[in-house]
């Protein structure tokens, strides 16, 4: 795919999702303005923005499976025009019903957004799934502007609806973009270091299946808690003030913006997922411990920065990249069951932390922390079934730095070859030495734990031998000349 179209199709797929987090909070953003619309109290509000929740779960599995059946970018449409709907629909409802039909089609855009967004970045075949990471970044900034669009319009006296129309006009220039931009094939595989999963046992392959499933579930479930009860938390347990209890949410944001970041740039290093899996959500349970056990604002603070970035940073989607490669002829099927995993998160945790709360406050918090836990050990789980397959950039990252130590051992070597090459010099020696070369062959032999490998170590030794001999030749020759 040339340059240039790939970086308007990855444009186009990037402001989507910069909508797609305008589209995330923009009912709750709304929420009283709505209310005066359908004369409704906010009880009634709040239950429709629940419908977005359904419409995902409902839609997820199905709409990735066609993905993969019909092509991404008819899916891209669809989420596309499903938000477009729900952006001007909303504004012209006026009965409940028929504004949580349109929730409900808000959860639907979401899915086949999805369904169509993510195998496309692997399929483009550069940056690999490092791309994939960056829509968390344009997630993150569409809910960043929308709160400070909307004050901006309260502040001026200005039509709540501004935002809704704003929002969709952006969509119809971002399908006029993505119109004329072919899609990569669908189901192709890019990266020679794809192919290596494909030799990995039926009953590893659906073993990982279930674990990273499972691990959708819980990097899901770790955020929602977090945002929906940190603050709460920090002004009942901890003591804190409004603003400092306020405060810890915004850490939670830049540290998640600074996480994206910062887990696209390793993963474009070629930092393998695994690792990244098993650091990340290990730093996600450190964090959580301290701010359960300690009532420091300062700990508290920077714990809450630190799992900002390491449990919203990217590292949901980082999962999500490794179940792709794993399955990469089924990568619209994939995304729909990792983030049907996710929508079932979304849904339950308010419920169990509802629950929860009425044990108390610390007790959510305490939950939080075995569900990072259960990551972890997910992600460790993930480790141990793959064992001790790795994709081509990895091993050959490997290879050079064994290259980068064999070097300075033959540079080191040839020191020690110049100077038996002097002594040779002095007492009037032959350079070639044959009875001392073979006594080095057979060393090897002897050393060599792999027999199989002994005949080609052997040989690589013939050639140092030889170049060395001719080294030492060059050398006395320079010598002789001095004289």
């Amino acid at each position: 795919m040339e340059s240039d179209k790939r970086k308007r199709l990855a444009f186009g797929l990037y402001l989507n999702y910069f909508v797609h987090g305008i589209g995330l909070i923009i009912l709750a953003q709304n929420m009283q303005e709505l209310g005066k619309l359908w004369g409704q109290p906010l009880a009634v509000v709040s239950y429709v923005i629940s419908g977005v929740g359904i419409g995902r779960l409902a839609a997820y599995l199905l709409l990735g499976s066609l993905a993969d059946r019909y092509g991404r970018k008819s899916f891209v449409y669809i989420g596309i025009g499903s938000y477009f709907v729900f952006f001007i629909g909303m504004l012209l409802v006026r009965d409940v019903t028929a504004a949580y039909v349109l929730a409900i089609l808000a959860g639907i855009a979401n899915s086949a957004l999805d369904s169509g967004t993510y195998p496309v970045f692997l399929e483009m075949g550069k940056n690999n799934g490092a791309s994939n990471i960056l829509i968390k970044a344009f997630m993150s900034a569409g809910e960043f502007i929308l709160p400070l669009g909307v004050s901006f319009i309260e502040v001026n006296n200005q039509w709540f609806g501004w935002s809704f129309i704003i929002a969709a006009m952006i969509l119809v220039l971002n399908a006029i973009i993505l119109l004329p931009v072919k899609f990569p094939e669908k189901n192709l595989a890019q990266e020679a270091e794809q192919q290596l999963f494909a030799h990995i046992l039926a009953w590893r392959r659906k073993s990982l299946a279930v674990l990273l499933s499972f691990y959708g579930y819980s990097s899901m479930a770790l955020m929602i808690l977090y945002t929906q009860w940190i603050s709460l938390y920090a002004e009942q347990q901890l003591h804190f003030s409004n603003l400092q209890a306020h405060l810890l949410l915004s850490l939670y944001s830049v540290g998640s913006i600074t996480g994206v970041i910062i887990v696209f740039l390793l993963l474009r290093k070629k930092v393998a997922e695994t690792t990244l899996l098993i650091s990340l959500n290990a730093l996600s349970l450190i964090s959580l411990l301290v701010i359960n056990l300690t009532s420091s604002s300062l700990l508290v603070s920077i714990a809450s920065l630190i799992f900002g970035m390491s449990a919203a940073g990217g590292i949901m989607q980082t999962g999500l990249n490794l179940f792709l490669k794993l399955f990469s002829k089924h990568k619209g099927l994939v995304t729909g069951v990792f983030f049907t995993f996710g929508s079932l998160a979304s849904f339950s945790i308010p419920l169990i932390t509802g629950w929860l709360s009425k044990v108390s406050i610390r007790t959510v918090v305490e939950f939080d922390i075995v569900i990072a836990l259960m990551g972890l050990l997910f992600s460790i789980g993930i480790r141990i079934v793959l064992g001790s397959e790795m994709n081509l950039a990895q091993a050959r990252k490997r290879i050079k730095l064994i290259d980068y130590l064999v070097v300075h051992l033959l540079e080191y070597r040839f020191k020690q070859v110049k100077t038996v090459g002097r002594i040779k010099f002095l007492n009037q020696q032959m350079i070639l030495d044959e009875k001392q070369e073979q006594v080095v062959l057979n060393r090897i032999s002897v050393q060599s734990s792999n027999k199989e490998l002994t005949p080609y170590l052997q040989d690589v030794y013939r050639h140092i031998m030889k170049n060395s001999r001719t080294y030492e030749a060059e050398d006395v020759k320079k010598k002789k000349l001095t004289k």
